[in-house]
This record gives structure tokens, C-alpha cells and sequence, in this order.
């Protein structure tokens, strides 16, 4: 479904940020791409989207191909309506506007009452809460019901592939869990997840594959099972020491990453 070949990013002109990375998310699936703040995710993110040119970026190399169709360069909002939708980091609901008011802004281009109400309705099924709430000024819910009307929103438009931008950041373990279980509810439903993250043990506790990301390039790929396994993911993303032992994040922050991740 997307695939994201050898991809060079740079912002202002000047600051190589996206260093030939790859990535492949298949028709159905839930893939999971990982790393610490600064890594690139985002980046990456913003590349697929077409929102680049926003924050001064520009694409030197490499392609984006959504479904057979190079859209390295097109325009966000070719974009959006070729099924892609996204929900970014930090939610960015309308906070002056209902919750209803946020799903409808969602589906401005979905066209048919009919086609509006089959979304509207998948939507209020996966997220209960957002019915009882659906009057309520969105700006006054809760961290977790936001992310859940972020979400509800990019669904309004039935997307093909939904990204993801650090869903599970700033929520208590027991939100993250129902984000979680809402995430796979949607792939089951046929729309293909990229789910950005930090958390490596939810993102790959539901991918089919997980992609690792340092300083601008893919350092590791593999099945989940595979990257939960490894020493370096355990460390850098889990906590762990090599020998089992917890280990703090602040710990792992100064720790010195191994020469063949930087290779």
C-alpha cells in the first residue's frame, strides 16, 4: 500500500534530517515505526503527508508511492482524498467547538448525507464516550477523550492508511491500553495503520512489523517478535538491562548507543 524508498529530507536548505530512509506498509496491516525524540519520525511523517513544505522541508531524495502512485510532491490535499489521513502529536482538536462540531469539520469532504452517516456511526461505535460527549466543548475533555476525537475525526473520511503521531503520549497506562485495543479495532476494520511511537512495547504488542529510527536513519526492521528480543530495543526502549535488570530512562538517555547503530 505505501512504500517509502530511500527518502532524503532537508529543512531550511541547509540541516539533513531524513537520511535515505525505507519503509513498506502492506495493504491490512499495523506497522509500527519507533525511536527517541529527534529521531525523524515525525519527519517521516510529514513527508508522506505532503506538510513538509510548512515547516521549510523539502524532499532531495528518494520517493513516496501510496497504492502505485508517486506522490513525493503532490499536495496535502491530494493527499488526504487519495485515503490518507493523520492524526499529529499533541491531538490539535478544535477546542472551541463541540465534539460533533470536530467530527463534522473531519468529513468537510465527504460528500452524501448517507456516506457522512455510515462514518458518523463507525465512529460513535469505536468511541461510545464521544456520543454521550457529543455537545460538550472539546477543549474541555479529557487528555484521553481528546485523542479519542482525534482519531474519530481522521476516520471520517474512511481512510485507506491512518497514521498515527505518538498516540499514547502523556496518557495514563490504562488510557494507553484503550488506545491500544481502539487501534487494532480499526485495522480489523480494513484500514491500514503506520503508528508512530515511543512506547515500543504497545506499538509492538499490535504491529506485524516494527521499523526503528536514530538520528535520521533506519537502523533496524523486522517482525515484533524479533525487535522485542533485541538487546538494543530492550535498552533503548524498554528499560532493560542486558541482564533483565531495570534500568531508568535517564540512564538509558546517557547511555552510549553501540557502534553498529550508528553504522
Amino acid at each position: 500500500m505505501l512504500s517509502v524508498s530511500n527518502l532524503e529530507v532537508v529543512y531550511n536548505d541547509v540541516i539533513l534530517v531524513l537520511r535515505g530512509i525505507s519503509l513498506e506498509v502492506l495493504d491490512g496491516q499495523i506497522v509500527a515505526l519507533l525511536g527517541a525524540n529527534g529521531a525523524g519520525k515525525t519527519t517521516a511523517m510529514r513527508a508522506i503527508t505532503g506538510l513538509l513544505d510548512f515547516h521549510e522541508g523539502d524532499i532531495t531524495k528518494g520517493s513516496v508511492v501510496f497504492e502505485g502512485t508517486d506522490i513525493t510532491h503532490r499536495d496535502p490535499a491530494d493527499i488526504v482524498s487519495m485515503g490518507i489521513r493523520q492524526v499529529m502529536e499533541g491531538r490539535r482538536i478544535f477546542a472551541e467547538l463541540t465534539v460533533e462540531e470536530n467530527l463534522r469539520a473531519g468529513a468537510f469532504t465527504t460528500k452524501g448525507r448517507k456516506t457522512f452517516g455510515q462514518a458518523y456511526d463507525r465512529v460513535i461505535e469505536l468511541f461510545p464516550l464521544l456520543a454521550e460527549r457529543r455537545k460538550s466543548v472539546a477543549g474541555y475533555l479529557s487528555g484521553g477523550e481528546q485523542q479519542m476525537l482525534a482519531i474519530g475525526r481522521a476516520l471520517m473520511t474512511h481512510p485507506k492508511l491512518l497514521i498515527l503521531d505518538e498516540p499514547s503520549l502523556g496518557l495514563a497506562p490504562k488510557l494507553v491500553q484503550q488506545i491500544k485495543e481502539i487501534i487494532v479495532d480499526i485495522n480489523r476494520q480494513g484500514t491500514a495503520v503506520l503508528l508512530i511511537e515511543q512506547n515500543a512495547t504497545m506499538a509492538l504488542s499490535i504491529a506485524q512489523r516494527g521499523y526503528v529510527m536514530e538520528n535520521g536513519k533506519m537502523v533496524m526492521d523486522g517482525a515484533p517478535e524479533k525487535l522485542l528480543k533485541d538487546e538494543d530495543v530492550q535498552e533503548f526502549y524498554l528499560g532493560l538491562r542486558g541482564e533483565g535488570g531495570k534500568k531508568s530512562f535517564r540512564d538509558v538517555k546517557h547511555y552510549k548507543r553501540r557502534k553498529r547503530w550508528l553504522s
